[in-house]
């Protein structure tokens, strides 16, 4: 799908690595962004995340991108979406952004490469996209220490499998995890991939799973009132978010 509509905004993708995934549009659905918080979205993609922040309420989201073809995109989804004057897409290496950069965020949201030793992709952008030789989690973890402000989160969409290391990696960066919520496509299934929350302050947290289909293409009440200000779908439909 060449273009991917929601209800207030639009994604092309058809030239960029990585498309729209139910994981990545939960992920954004649930991030703790506060009304007029500077954001950073790192690794911005096709500027999915970024839109659906800016859609929540944050005063201003800044996507960097490191590919030409997912920062074209990205720019052209920005310009066409109604909070153009609050979204800014940058063509960058993410460590040059952050070594020029006095600004410090509120939040700084990232949905990173998945891989570390899995074999590549023979489709290049692809593989930038997908594998972490262009950003490892550790140098990833530094900068954001660096750019987020005292009181301000990090918040990451990583594999399951490596929630474990990524806490401790964090912890050397004064990086504390106050938030999880573990996703699993059914509940007869683990969970594959984890939304993590961290902040310089560290303080309990009570770690969440949800289940994301209660039937084959049918989402769970918990997804659907996640899901419901953003997906076509649920445009005449009312959720309430379960605690």
């Amino acid at each position: 799908m060449s273009t991917f509509q929601f209800q207030q905004f639009s994604v092309a993708q058809a030239h960029s690595a990585m498309k729209v995934c139910t994981d990545a549009t939960l992920f954004g659905a649930m991030a703790p962004v506060q009304k007029d918080d500077r954001v950073l979205d790192i690794g911005a993609g096709t500027g999915l995340l970024s839109l659906m922040l800016a859609q929540l309420g944050a005063g201003s989201v800044t996507g960097v991108e490191l590919t030409k073809e997912a920062f074209d995109e990205c720019r052209d989804n920005f310009r066409n979406s109604p909070w153009a004057g609050r979204l800014q897409a940058v063509h960058q290496d993410i460590r040059e952004f952050a070594a020029g950069n006095p600004t410090r965020y509120d939040l700084i949201i990232s949905n990173p490469p998945f891989f570390t030793d899995h074999t590549r992709t023979a489709d290049p952008l692809r593989a930038t996209a997908r594998h972490t030789d262009q950003l490892p989690y550790q140098q990833l973890l530094a900068i954001a220490a660096e750019l987020i402000d005292a009181q301000g989160r990090l918040y990451l969409l990583l594999p399951s499998h490596a929630v474990a290391a990524i806490i401790k990696q964090a912890a050397c960066h004064q990086l504390y995890l106050v938030g999880r919520t573990d996703l699993r496509g059914h509940a007869y299934k683990q969970a594959k991939v984890s939304a993590l929350l961290f902040s310089h302050t560290a303080n309990p947290y009570v770690a969440r799973l949800l289940t994301i289909y209660r039937a084959e293409r049918d989402y769970s009440a918990a997804s659907s009132a996640y899901l419901s200000p953003f997906l076509l779908r649920f445009a005449q439909a009312n959720f309430k978010i379960e605690d």
